[in-house]
């Protein structure tokens, strides 16, 4: 079990590789070329990084195969959804606030390269498995 500063570095580390990224390629692209070059940024860093993992909806007991799919899942702990839009709306917030709940992850990034700057535009998020992690 990692640890709330473990999360958080891994996040930092996160960040840091879509900075790079978007420092490379600016604003402008599609989604999917960020998510390739994010990934990999993160795969010689020593990251476990899954692309486009199903989200499985437990409804009453029934798991019910979706179309939901995150765009990464890094270290199997930080759910990264990745947007190139003009303006992020709550929709995507909730959106990723939704994967977290279902997959039990603590931590989330919702990164949007359409932006002049990551670290700004970049939301991080964290909900109860985060705040039962030890310190």
């Amino acid at each position: 079990m990692m640890t709330k500063k473990e999360v958080t570095d891994l996040s930092y580390k996160i960040t840091g590789c879509a900075i790079r990224v978007h420092q490379l390629l600016g604003p402008g692209l599609l989604e999917s070329v960020y998510q390739k070059c994010l990934e990999y940024e993160l795969i010689p860093d020593g990251f476990t990084v899954l692309r486009q993992v199903i989200v499985p909806v437990v409804y009453k007991g029934i798991v019910f195969d979706t179309e939901l799919r995150l765009d990464l899942l890094v270290n199997d702990c930080v759910v990264v959804e990745l947007k190139a839009i003009e303006y992020v709306l709550p929709v995507h917030e909730a959106q990723l606030i939704t994967y977290m709940k279902l997959l039990q992850k603590p931590q989330g990034l919702l990164i949007n390269f359409y932006t002049d700057n990551i670290s700004k535009s970049m939301k991080p998020f964290v909900n109860d498995h985060f705040k039962q992690l030890p310190d």
